[in-house]
């Protein structure tokens, strides 16, 4: 029997089933955001992080559940800091030097994300990090760089987050929605490694009682990176972060439990396509860049069908 050098984590195809019809919303960390990437390049209906980059599972949630109120965010929601106004509820992308264009596009985010919300679709939800802010009393998706004084930072424990999510996650189900949740594996080293470890296995025993409950079902991104993909060769240079290459076999193995043969063809097409359009000619005039040019439109029709469904 030949030597295995890794230990694998076995994923089985789920009743859970994605493809090019189906509209997909994934919220939560930057892994949220690697994984929607990989779904846009493959052509199918996604909609990745509406709110910008979210750690805490609690500013998923609020931010979840603010779609359900139609109130506009106030003043009282935002923060002014180094020349910017800021969100409590969004990420710093979402920042802008003037107050009512940064109150709008973070109003905006929250009404868009509510008519998406309003149909049943596949919902990924990445948890991060078990570690908190509050300012005030309010738990904050985002510091902005304001001084660290003005925060609380506290652990939250299972039952903080189960509270809060078994509600949540009963009403997005009773609509029609079919919830993945997964844990991020980058790690967050600010308490160090040990307290990295017991932020993830608060995330990871939360889950497990949600997902025990039939609310949702659980993908090992966490334990592909962490245990079968144990080698720095699949670590970014900051030694936290997934590279490339193992962005690409968690996607991978995404794929082969999510969607059938057919599907996960039909998005190589599709990322084929997106390579094709991405090629620089040196001789833009030429008979053979016109054949180029011919090939991608072929394949273009070829996908029509699809991206009009």
């Amino acid at each position: 029997m030949p030597t295995e050098l890794i230990t694998r984590v076995e994923t089985k195809s789920s009743a859970i089933q994605i493809n090019h019809t189906t509209p997909v919303l994934l919220m939560g960390s930057c892994f949220s955001d690697a994984m929607g990437e990989f779904m846009r390049g493959s052509g199918l209906k996604v909609f990745s992080n509406p709110f910008g980059t979210l750690y805490n599972p609690l500013s998923i949630a609020s931010c979840v559940e603010r779609c359900g109120d139609a109130t506009p965010l106030t003043t009282d929601d935002i923060v002014f800091n180094n020349g910017l106004w800021h969100s409590w509820y969004h990420h710093g992308s979402f920042s802008q030097r003037d107050r009512l264009a940064t109150l709008a596009d973070c109003t905006a985010s929250f009404h868009h994300t509510a008519g998406w919300l309003q149909h049943p679709s596949v919902i990924v939800f990445t948890f991060g990090t078990a570690y908190i802010f509050r300012h005030n009393g309010r738990v904050v998706a985002n510091c902005h760089k304001l001084p660290a004084k003005l925060f609380e930072r506290t652990r939250l424990n299972i039952d903080d987050i189960v509270d809060v999510w078994k509600p949540l996650l009963k009403h997005l189900t009773a609509i029609g929605h079919r919830i993945i949740m997964t844990v991020s594996p980058i790690r967050h080293l600010a308490d160090g490694a040990h307290g990295n470890q017991l932020s993830k296995a608060t995330l990871l025993l939360a889950v497990e009682k949600l997902c025990a409950e039939g609310l949702a079902e659980y993908f090992p991104a966490y334990e592909t990176l962490l245990d079968e993909l144990r080698d720095y060769r699949f670590y970014a240079d900051d030694m936290c972060h997934p590279s490339k290459l193992a962005e690409n076999i968690v996607w991978q193995r995404f794929q082969q439990t999510y969607m059938s043969p057919d599907t996960i063809n039909l998005s190589l097409k599709y990322q084929n396509l997106n390579r094709l359009k991405q090629h620089k000619p040196m001789h833009p005039d030429s008979a053979e860049y016109h054949a180029y040019l011919k090939k991608i439109k072929q394949l273009e029709n070829e996908l029509s069908h699809y991206t009009s469904t």
